[in-house]
């Protein structure tokens, strides 16, 4: 198949990007290098694919770049670039999220229209805010306490509306929590490695009690791969499944460093949840999703990559 995967030097959609080559599609891998965090950060993220021939790079902005020439002949578009992060969503960056997240996907669902290329959408569980139900069904009412889950779930909303009204070939995944090798720079378990590594003060918002289901990269890759084969309209979950409080992953951490980690803690911040806990029976029963990396596996695995740079 020809896939075309938004964001694919991030975090996340480097890790897709690799996973559909080796499974045989040819990848044309979109991103717009914005100034969140370093470009050769991005441009190291993609080290495994630069010699790969399925896979060619286009550097465009979404919210204004002409989309037809792009996804011409496309089979299935992973949308997964946005701009992130929950604390920074807030003020006068609040203009960046509409564009990035809200107009970027607009754009991207007027440009498939008419067309059978799928669509799965990166959504995520900042949409739900403080849910009373854990864990968290997608039928549950979202609310979310951040600008930046108000764009995700806007976005959201408009790959249904494309659906109900086009017939787009639209899903979406709500992904809980993600870690892993190549996490982002501005995410918490890659600050706290190498702050604890180097023997530095960790900061930590709130009392550390917070309970996140965190979710190994990989089997995020897994979920979007299913995706592929859902049935349109249809919103998913996927997490671990289980959830685990951030001051036992600082425990983690410290046994798997080997030295102990020195902690600052700071006011819960402006948009953070207290939980987040993911029901992925709705992916499960319809997709055959099963987590795989427990959060024990999955932290070495960041750490050893982390560490070897």
């Amino acid at each position: 198949m020809k896939c075309v995967v938004t964001g694919a030097a991030g975090f996340i959609g480097s890790h897709l990007s690799e996973a559909l080559v080796r499974q045989g599609h040819s990848v044309l891998g979109v991103d717009c290098f914005t100034d969140y965090y370093p470009r050769k950060t991005k441009l190291a993220n993609l080290s495994l694919l630069r010699n790969e021939n399925r896979f060619k790079l286009v550097e465009l902005d979404l919210s204004s770049a002409k989309l037809a020439p792009l996804l011409k002949n496309a089979d299935c578009v992973f949308h997964l670039a946005a701009q992130p992060g929950v604390r920074a969503s807030w003020g006068v960056s609040f203009s960046h999220y509409v564009k990035d997240n809200i107009v970027a996907t607009q754009r991207l669902l007027e440009a498939l229209k008419g067309t059978n290329t799928r669509l799965v959408y990166a959504s995520s569980s900042s949409i739900y805010g403080d849910s009373e139900r854990s864990p968290t069904p997608e039928e549950t009412t979202p609310r979310p306490v951040s600008p930046y889950g108000t764009t995700k779930l806007t976005a959201e909303q408009l790959c249904y509306v494309y659906f109900r009204n086009y017939g787009s070939q639209v899903v979406a995944l709500r992904y809980f929590t993600v870690y892993g090798p190549r996490q982002r720079p501005d995410m918490a378990f890659t600050k706290f490695i190498s702050a604890i590594s180097a023997g530095r003060e960790i900061k930590v918002f709130g009392d550390g009690r917070q309970m996140r289901d965190f979710t190994y990269v990989k089997d995020i890759v897994s979920g979007n791969m299913l995706a592929m084969d859902a049935e349109p309209g249809t919103v998913y979950n996927v997490g671990a499944g289980n959830t685990i409080p951030l001051n036992e992953v600082i425990a983690k951490l410290e046994s798997i460093i080997g030295k102990k980690a020195r902690v600052k803690r700071l006011e819960t911040a402006l948009g953070d949840v207290r939980n987040t806990s993911a029901d992925i029976t709705r992916i499960s029963k319809d997709l055959g999703y099963r987590p795989k990396t427990g959060i024990d596996e999955g932290l070495r695995q960041q750490v050893k990559a982390q560490l070897s740079k």
